[in-house]
Order: C-alpha cells, then sequence, then structure tokens
C-alpha cells in the first residue's frame, strides 16, 4: 500500500505550515523522513542514531521510516518534516517546480547509484546494452529517469518491455527475462533461491544520480546554518562507524523491519559498500556530478528550468 502525504501529515501530528526556519533548536525534535523501510541502505543514520551523535552535537533527531510511495520530497518542502531521504533527480525534479523554496542535498549515502539489471547469468550478457540489444524481456517501471536514459541511449533494442511486479516471481519462472533491482537486494534473494545472476549496474552506462540524499529546504538551510553543519557531522560519523561494524545498527533496523532476515542485513550492508566508500569521500558533492545530472535530466524533458548546479546543494 502506497502511502500518502495526507495520511503522512495525520501519524506524524504536523501541520503543513512549514515551522519558522529560525526556531531554537533546544528541546526541539528535529523529524528526518525515509523514503523506505530501515534497511542497510539507511544504516549510517540509525548508527548515528544509537551512537548518540546527534546528542552530541546537541540535536534531537526522530528517524521516520517511510514505504512504498513515500513522498518525502514533498514533505520536505511542505514543512511536514525538516530532513528527508531523497534521490538527486527527486531534488531536480521538485526545484524546476517549486523555485522559490528549493530543496537542497546535504549528504550523498550512495555515489556510485545502485540500480541496476538483472539477468539470468546462462545468457552470457556482459553489459545492460546486451540485455536491451538482445530478443527477451525486461521488466522494469516504464518512465523512470535511468529507463528514460537507456531506452535513448539504446533506440533500437530488441527486448520486449513488460511491467514490473516486483519481486522474483516473474525472474524465477522465465529464463528469458531480465529486471530492475538493486545491487543491495535483487541479486541476493536470487542467490538465497540458488538462482545464478549477472548484475549489471545502470551507473556505468553513464547515468549515475546521487541516491539516498540527506535534504532539507534551502531556506530552512539559510537560518539554520549551524544546526547543517551539526547534523552533516554526526551523519559522516554515523556512516564511518557503520561502515565498519554494521552489527549493532543491523540489529536495531531488525526490531523495525521484521520483513529482513539478520543474514540478509548483513550481505545487503557488505554489497553498498564499494557504492559508498568510494574515493570521493563519505557524502560527498561535486557541481560537476549534478551538472551533468541537470543536462540529463533536460534531455530527458523532465526539467525544463535552467538550474544551477550549485543551487542543488551545500558543500561542507
Amino acid at each position: 500500500m502506497k502511502i500518502t502525504l495526507a495520511t503522512l501529515i495525520a501519524l506524524i501530528g504536523f501541520s503543513t505550515h512549514a515551522q519558522t526556519p529560525t526556531e531554537p533548536s533546544v528541546g526541539r525534535v528535529y523529524k528526518l523522513a525515509l523514503n523506505w523501510v530501515p534497511e542497510p541502505q539507511f544504516g549510517g543514520f540509525y548508527q548515528a542514531l544509537i551512537d548518540d551523535e546527534f546528542k552530541k552535537q546537541g540535536l534531537n533527531v526522530e528517524i521516520i521510516p517511510g514505504g512504498s510511495g513515500t513522498p518525502t520530497v514533498q514533505m520536505l518542502t511542505k514543512g511536514v518534516v525538516d530532513f528527508a531521504i531523497v534521490s538527486a533527480e527527486e531534488i531536480l525534479i521538485s526545484n524546476d517546480k517549486n523555485l522559490k523554496n528549493p530543496a537542497v542535498g546535504v549528504f550523498a549515502t550512495f555515489q556510485k547509484n545502485p540500480q541496476i539489471i538483472m539477468t539470468h547469468e546462462e545468457r552470457k550478457f556482459k553489459s545492460i546494452g546486451d540485455v536491451l540489444t538482445n530478443e527477451g524481456y525486461l521488466a522494469w517501471q516504464k518512465g523512470l529517469s535511468y529507463s528514460l536514459f537507456l531506452q535513448k541511449k539504446y533506440p533500437h533494442s530488441k527486448v520486449k518491455m513488460v511491467p514490473y511486479l516486483g519481486g522474483l516471481a516473474q525472474f524465477q519462472k522465465d529464463k528469458l527475462l531480465s529486471q530492475q533491482g538493486f545491487i543491495t537486494s535483487e541479486p541476493i534473494a536470487a542467490s538465497d533461491l540458488n538462482i545464478a545472476v549477472s548484475t549489471f549496474l545502470v551507473a556505468d552506462e553513464g547515468f549515475n544520480p546521487y541516491t539516498t540524499v540527506l535534504s532539507v529546504r534551502k531556506d530552512f538551510q539559510k537560518a539554520n546554518s549551524d544546526v547543517i553543519k551539526k547534523i552533516h557531522h554526526a551523519v559522516t560519523n554515523g556512516w564511518a562507524s557503520y561502515l565498519k561494524n554494521p552489527e549493532k545498527a543491523n540489529a536495531y533496523m531488525s526490531k523495525l523491519n521484521l520483513g529482513m532476515k539478520p543474514e540478509t542485513f548483513k550481505k545487503s550492508a557488505d554489497a553498498q559498500i564499494p557504492l559508498i566508500q568510494t574515493a570521493e569521500g563519505l557524502g560527498k558533492m561535486s557541481e560537476s556530478r549534478w551538472s551533468t545530472l541537470i543536462q540529463q535530466m533536460k534531455d530527458l524533458g523532465l526539467v525544463k528550468n535552467k538550474l544551477k548546479a550549485e543551487n542543488q546543494f551545500i558543500s561542507l
């Protein structure tokens, strides 16, 4: 079931009226909305919480789990929450429509995007290009930014596009079917079912937006620069600790997400390390990466206004 903004407002108990940006932080609870259930992709945020990294900075932070369709960018821009986890594409699409009060990225968890196309190993494909230019089926959600990018890059594809229904039921039954997924999820589930797979990162095709991005409203950031620095420091410490030893945070998250097995938490945490811990540094973002993404989103018709790369993120 998708979570609507109205439902979340009722659950969280917030007004859609943004709080006064200069409200003092003493005694205040800062709300951080996740765009999915507690899983390793949020491990560093939970690590910061249970290690009291936020409290060490004098901040009281509440992490609000999400679910399918959680509208975190809307929750952020409407003032329902103070911080939200979004993708770089969501920031651009939102800012394209809301030039007066944009959202900005503070910390980009995934330096390399974890979205993949997964195929059966026996097909011996070497790249996403092979998937698209050979006969077969590809289950994915049409209209997503990366799917539009790949269709534009491979305009003469032979694969038949079919709807993605979630899970691995389709994939398990049909050797000619490839599907969308995340490197931290579907390949692990396939391995548990003894299905041999090949996985290809969309990022390796040239579309590599930051994701699991901690974001904030620009007006809030301007009025509370000290709070932003403190939460960035706490989150950076949380991720550094989680990447070294995820056991404590995984155990904490597993109590909040009973649908994921403890061993799956470990496998997922291991799979994401090279996508998070890169030469760029934890959480870092660059103007050149944002410029590239802005141009790609324009080429795909997903943004129309002239957006400046330096206005989409905060460099700390």
